[in-house]
């Protein structure tokens, strides 16, 4: 039988300990703390939506979308940012993420004609890289970033969770960055 995910924005203190959670159970290098109180306090404020899916009543990951981007590419041009798409290793593969795209794409539509990414360079980033493609997102042409600044050629940075190569989607246009 497949599992349905029932997706909603985070709107409940328990939610955010629920995340933070389960974030500390499946990922080694996650390290607990304030983070998932202050995104629910962000969603209240009216500056991020954050999605939670759930899979017969258990957490399956989240995603962001943050009206103000850090980056300042999409900052610069008032484009909203999905951010830190995360989908549990066991629900992996059920479509989850597309749909919390699909949802996200919907929200920024009504903001933007344009929402943009980043996705990371090494090999666990492949299917990000894969699905954002499949998806319509093109290069934004500012080429790759450390840390949220040009990486210029010759330079030395650490190829880790920070170096990203920034995407857009045009919204208005589907298919056309």
């Amino acid at each position: 039988m497949a599992q349905e995910a029932v997706i909603r924005q985070l709107a409940e203190e328990g939610e955010a300990h629920d995340l933070n959670a389960a974030f500390s159970k499946t990922y080694p290098w996650y390290r607990p703390g304030d983070y998932y109180a202050r995104c629910l306090e962000e969603n209240r404020q009216g500056l991020r939506i954050t999605l939670i899916p759930r899979v017969d009543g258990n957490l399956a990951g989240c995603c962001h979308l943050l009206y103000r981007s850090d980056y300042p590419g999409f900052a610069e041009a008032g484009i909203p940012e999905i951010n830190a798409l995360d989908v549990f290793p066991p629900y992996r593969r059920l479509g989850i993420a597309s749909r919390m795209l699909q949802e996200l794409e919907d929200i920024a539509s009504l903001s933007s004609p344009y929402v943009g990414l980043g996705v990371g360079l090494y090999r666990d980033y492949g299917p990000a890289q894969i699905l954002y493609a499949k998806r319509g997102y093109v290069s934004d042409g500012l080429g790759i970033m450390y840390k949220n600044r040009t990486v210029a050629p010759g330079q030395t940075v650490t190829v880790d969770d920070e170096l990203l190569l920034y995407l857009i989607k045009n919204l208005a246009r589907p298919g056309l960055g």
